[in-house]
């Protein structure tokens, strides 16, 4: 870990600035309120201990403020972002963190659609402005917040996606459900060069606006689909943890025992992670954690 430098992080409202294309960075997006920071901060902290590469980080934070429709619905703030970065750049002085406030994209494309109240919350939608926010590199990495890197992030991130729109994994539960082929939204790599040329993003915002779908966001992506190139499941492993596991996504899933049951277990639930799962592998992302947010609440509040 190099000498620890302060941070500061980029902030911006639309319209933006004139756009930038960052090939020799690893971009990476995430979107959500304040209450999705804790998985945010976990999910960097294990991209940064288990990639070796020595290219820059860009961290993008796509937020919104409409505590109107909920007073939980605040966004990510700037002191988070601030926070974030000081973190960030005590690994590389080059890492990045942006924060992008899409509050007005949203108010514009999706205010009353029928899926405001969608399965999670308004915020699941807002990736599909990727396209219409100046400076989103052409390659970027899609994270939900509760997943973790379990090995190198470059394993996924080098993959060849110029002939499609994106690369993503199976849906554990979609594959036997629905379709062989149906795939998770929750880590996706995106070449936005196709995106653009299929009109990706946009034929799934005309879907979220005029149909309620039953996964929203995830719904409106694949029936958008042109062309996707389907991965491993290492690369988003839902339910299990191998040792060639990529990214664990600790999302909702049906525990057998002691009788059946779904959980939503998260990795920023650190004892919870210990208790139900049994993982310990984790616990120097999750040390690190427990440490940073206790000094947000301190230093940052």
């Amino acid at each position: 870990m190099c000498a620890r430098t302060k941070g500061r992080a980029r902030a911006r409202a639309l319209p933006g600035r004139s756009e930038r294309r960052d090939f020799s960075m690893v971009n990476v997006l995430f979107c959500g309120n304040d209450r999705v920071f804790d998985g945010i901060l976990t999910c960097v902290l294990s991209l940064l201990k288990r990639t070796e590469t020595k290219e820059p980080f860009r961290f993008i934070i796509f937020t919104m403020d409409v505590q109107d429709l909920d007073a939980s619905y605040r966004p990510i703030s700037e002191r988070h972002a601030r926070f974030l970065a000081e973190v960030v750049r005590t690994y590389n002085p080059r890492h990045e963190v942006e924060r992008v406030d899409v509050t007005a994209l949203y108010n514009a494309h999706f205010r009353g659609c029928p899926n405001e109240g969608c399965y999670c919350s308004p915020f699941t939608l807002i990736r599909l402005f990727a396209d219409l926010v100046p400076g989103i590199p052409e390659k970027f990495l899609y994270l939900d917040a509760d997943v973790l890197a379990n090995r190198d992030i470059m394993l996924l991130y080098d993959i060849d996606v110029s002939g499609v729109e994106y690369a993503a994994a199976n849906d554990h539960y979609g594959k036997y459900l629905i379709n062989p082929r149906y795939i998770n939204a929750g880590v996706m790599l995106f070449n936005m060069m196709r995106c653009r040329e299929t009109g990706l993003f946009a034929k799934a915002r005309a879907l979220i606006q005029t149909r309620k779908l039953v996964f929203a966001d995830q719904s409106a992506i694949i029936r958008s689909t042109t062309k996707k190139k389907l991965l491993p499941q290492k690369f988003n492993d839902q339910k299990f943890l191998h040792r060639h596991t990529v990214i664990r996504h600790f999302s909702q899933r049906l525990f057998w025992f002691p009788y059946p049951h779904i959980d939503n277990v998260k990795q920023w639930q650190v004892s919870r992670v210990h208790k139900i799962f049994r993982y310990f592998q984790f616990d120097d992302i999750l040390l690190e954690y427990v440490y940073l947010i206790e000094k947000f609440k301190r230093d940052f509040t």
